[in-house]
């Protein structure tokens, strides 16, 4: 079973999508705390990381980059009601971009489109095994 980590600050909005992806046969976790995702990530060790844009004091944006560097295979999906965030730099390092909605049409078909594409080569990967990389992740 796959494994999703969900990161938003509005609970209705995390119980929605987890409900929804369950639904789909995911394993998923929620969090609002962006500040302790080095450790959630440790902990569930997700294949994919749904993370919103502005996540309480230190958003998605701010901590993209320090994810990156440790899970480099680890696809991101940056979430946002908001479309500015894209003219953002920081932004950059997402391998996905949706739009928050409640209809999860989109983020479905972006969730199954980034599991294809780590499965196009199953010989170097594991669900849950991602390579991880000394460098701390610091927010």
């Amino acid at each position: 079973m796959y494994k999703i980590l969900f990161v938003d600050d509005d609970y209705a909005i995390r119980f929605l999508y987890q409900s929804e992806l369950e639904d789909e046969g995911y394993s998923v976790m929620t969090t609002n705390d962006v500040r302790g995702l080095s450790g959630h990530i440790k902990q569930f060790k997700p294949d994919i990381l749904l993370l919103d844009v502005r996540c309480g004091e230190t958003g998605g944006v701010d901590v993209l980059k320090e994810i990156k560097s440790r899970q480099r295979n680890m696809p991101v999906i940056l979430c946002s009601a908001y479309d500015s965030f894209l003219h953002d730099n920081k932004a950059m390092g997402a391998d996905y971009y949706v739009s928050k909605s409640i209809d999860l049409t989109e983020l479905k078909s972006t969730i199954k489109t980034a599991f294809d594409k780590l499965l196009e080569d199953e010989s170097r990967y594991t669900p849950g095994h991602h390579e991880q990389h000394s460098v701390p992740l610091y927010v």
